[in-house]
């Protein structure tokens, strides 16, 4: 080991994960040091990074690039005047986005616009006030997915929604998929997977949240936003 430079170990510590990095940090002074070096976290963060940074609408304050990585995995950054939130999957380093839900498509004669303390997105929601119909589109471009680690991604999108403990919507099982309580006390259920690796940059991934059932009048839905992240692997048993 300490025939390797500083240089060399952070090569091939380059070839693993973000969470397999930190892993031998406390092994040998050299591998910490190289575990440590803006080099190395530079693989990890998006290589569009800059651009990233620069739509968004507050700054980020760091010194080192593995602070810049843990940073954007512990707290999302809104980007495009608020209207996007931003933030990196911690164990991969994979982009994650929520759209707002003043930039999804929603059918308005249901809908009210109101305050949420608990969004993150100006405190602002959409609330479904006595609808026959839930139709919900939103788009995102692919190109904000693909880093230059990556080959074939899987990404899935999901509907945010308030904790059922606060809300007429309980647990709800749609497409064999369950939803489920997040930490931030919103619950989300998966509504789409799809594939990058195949698509052109400039190309669109379009997913929908609807209920074709327009007999049953429905009230109380709170959306926050459609959120895009990874598709994440399965547990091996």
């Amino acid at each position: 080991m300490e025939h390797l430079t500083e240089n060399c170990l952070s090569l091939i510590l380059s070839f693993t994960s973000p969470k397999d990095t930190c892993r031998p940090s406390g092994v040998s002074t050299e591998l910490r040091a190289a575990g440590d070096s803006d080099e190395l976290w530079n693989k990890f963060l998006p290589p569009d990074i800059n651009q990233i940074l620069r739509r968004s609408i507050s700054t980020l304050t760091y010194t080192t690039k593995k602070q810049l990585y843990f940073s954007l995995c512990d707290s999302a950054i809104l980007l495009d005047d608020g209207n996007v939130s931003f933030w990196l999957d911690k164990g991969s380093g994979k982009k994650c986005l929520m759209v707002a839900a003043r930039q999804l498509a929603i059918v308005p004669w249901w809908w009210q616009w109101l305050y949420d303390s608990n969004s993150r997105f100006s405190e602002e929601v959409a609330v479904l006030d006595k609808g026959r119909c839930v139709d919900i589109r939103g788009k995102m471009k692919i190109g904000i997915f693909v880093n230059e680690r990556e080959e074939v991604p899987d990404d899935e999108a999901s509907i945010v929604y308030p904790d059922p403990r606060t809300s007429a919507h309980n647990i709800e099982q749609r497409n064999g998929e369950f939803s489920r309580w997040r930490k931030d006390e919103w619950m989300e259920i998966k509504i789409a997977e799809f594939e990058t690796g195949a698509r052109d940059d400039d190309d669109e991934v379009e997913t929908r949240f609807m209920s074709t059932d327009t007999n049953v009048l429905k009230a109380g839905l709170i959306v926050q936003g459609f959120e895009f992240r990874p598709k994440q692997p399965m547990a091996v048993v």
